[in-house]
Formats: structure tokens, sequence, C-alpha cells
């Protein structure tokens, strides 16, 4: 339902509950939970450095919700009403405001407290039996002037990096990518992958995650055919016989536009970079080459004459040594 109230009445003043949580009238409860968890960590205090601005948003936020919320108060909104019809004329955090995790504790969770976590306390004698000296009785604990304290707080959590694997094509690495990013608060964050970009990246939100800490996109850019995407760059890894690379041979490398054959010079060591020209990502005029790297592979169980074979190998590599010692 829209709330659109008329130009001469007092509701004009009233903020636009919709508008502080990037939300269309009418949405359900579930999108207002959302934006309003998103809103909450944007604009909230400890996560802002204290700032003021900061402050008044947050409240903003708090009280949108509280109104949207409420199926009672959010018909007096709309109609029209005063606030406090509404019952928005207490503000919560006139002593302070409480951490985010606590806040959304209260919120959402099934904490033993009754009251906002970040009211003072205001605890009967009775309450503070818990806290009484050991040397004295709780009953008698009134009558020997015993003073009471709060309970220790609990100690500070250090907040955790989280990291998400993110698979893209290479079109979309190409171009940039925009992907919605769940966090394990609920919070849905808006982010855009830059263009060019390579399998391996790893790009840092900051600030995102739960306690203040950075949430990290592992980036995979990869085809099905082994191909590995770096902008223009493509990287293929070749897998050759020892006797391959020795004597060189003609081997089908795949790439974005199909197979192609390739020849691998004699005496290619594990390491050496062929290169397929033009056979990259392609930009506008801009294309990328492919990059064919050598990796020398020995069999993990050779037969009795391929074992030979390497041993007369060794044999002969030990004579060479030990000629050009000689020489030398």
């Amino acid at each position: 339902m829209s709330h659109t109230p008329a130009a001469d009445s007092p509701a004009t003043a009233f903020p636009d509950h919709w508008a502080v949580l990037g939300l269309r009238p009418g949405a359900d409860a579930a999108t207002i939970k959302r934006a309003f968890r998103q809103q909450a960590r944007r604009w909230h205090p400890d996560l802002n450095g204290n700032d003021p601005v900061a402050e008044a948003r947050f409240k903003q936020v708090n009280e949108a919700y509280a109104v949207l919320s409420d199926p009672a108060r959010r018909r007096a909104w709309e109609a029209g009403e005063g606030q406090d019809a509404a019952g928005g004329d207490v503000d919560p955090f006139a002593s302070g405001f409480p951490s985010f995790e606590d806040y959304l504790e209260h919120l959402f969770g099934h904490g033993r407290r009754s009251g906002p976590p970040w009211e003072e306390d205001s605890v009967s004698p009775a309450d503070h039996r818990g806290f009484v000296d050991d040397a004295v009785a709780p009953d008698h604990a009134a009558a020997a002037g015993v003073t009471t304290t709060a309970a220790t707080p609990p100690p500070v959590v250090a907040a955790a990096d989280e990291e998400t694997l993110v698979p893209l094509t290479p079109e979309q690495a190409l171009a940039g990518q925009r992907l919605e990013l769940e966090l394990r608060d609920g919070t849905v964050v808006e982010v855009w992958t830059p263009p060019l970009a390579g399998d391996g990246w790893r790009l840092r939100l900051a600030g995102v995650a739960a306690g203040g800490a950075d949430h990290f996109l592992q980036l995979r850019v990869r085809t099905e055919e082994g191909l590995r995407i770096d902008g223009l760059r493509v990287h293929y890894q070749l897998d050759l016989h020892p006797a391959d690379a020795a004597l060189g041979c003609h081997v089908v490398v795949p790439t974005l536009e199909g197979p192609v054959r390739l020849r691998v010079p004699p005496g290619s060591s594990s390491g050496r970079l062929l290169r397929l020209r033009h056979r990259g990502q392609v930009l506008g005029e801009r294309r990328g080459d492919q990059l064919v790297e050598v990796r020398i592979v020995v069999p993990a169980h050779p037969t009795e004459a391929e074992e030979a074979l390497f041993r007369r190998l060794r044999e002969l590599d030990l004579e060479r040594s030990a000629t050009a010692v000689d020489d030398g």
C-alpha cells in the first residue's frame, strides 16, 4: 500500500520509512527484515566511528523498521496519524547505542532479558543476590551494607574474516559481473566484479562481515577443458611424457575457439611457455594470447621396460657429467 499523504496533511512532515530502508511501498515482511539488517549494519555508529550523521541515520532506520514491522503502527503511519498514535515518541537510544550484535540479538534472537540490552540495569535487591560478596550470606546482604556490582561483561570476540568462492565464465570475467552475496547474518550485499578479472583474484569487501570483519571473494575463471582466464590472457598447462619433452612432439591443445595443433620443440623442460598468438580473450580491437606451460609428468606406475630405460638414461647422464668434469 502506497503512503501518499495529502499536501495539507501534517503527515507530510513524517519520514518516508519505505525510502529510509530503500524499499518500494508494500514490500513483504521478509524483504523489510532483510533491508533493515543491511541498512542497520551500514549506519550503526560502532561501524562508522561514532559519526553523528551515522547515528541519526541509524535512528531513522530503527524507527522505520519499528513502524513497518508492526501492523498497528504501520496502519497509523499510513493513515497520516501523529507519531504518538504510532507509538514512536520514545527514543530507545537516549542512553547510548548497543553493539550491532546485541542489537540484532534483541530484535531477532531469544535472549533471556525482557528489555533492550542497551538500557541501564535497574535491578531489585533480590536480583543482586548473585553478585553479593561470598563472605556474606545473601539473606543478610542488605543488613551488612554490602555494595552490589554489575556482572562482568563477556569478553569481546575477535571478528573473523569470511570468504566465498565465486565461479565466473570467461565472458562474465571479461565484462564484469553483478553479484548478490548473502552473508551469514542475512545481509545481502550487491557487488560488481571488475572488468578483465582473472582466475585466482581475491576481492575484499571491507567491514561487511559480522563484527565489522572483511569478506573476501575468491574468483574462479576456468573452462571445462582446463583453460584459466586472466584478463585477456588465457593459460593452459600441458602435461608431457619425458620422452615427448626431450624429443619434441606435436600435440592438440584446447583454446576458447576450439582445439588447435601445437608443436613442442625438443628439449622442453617443465615451466617452458609456448605462445599461441591471438588465442586469448577479445575486447574491441584488443586480443590476448594463450600461454601453454609445459609440465613433465613421469608414469606413476612404470613398467619393467620403462624402469630399465629410466635407469639407462640416468647412467648416461652420470657418464656425461663425469666427462664434463674431466674436460674441465
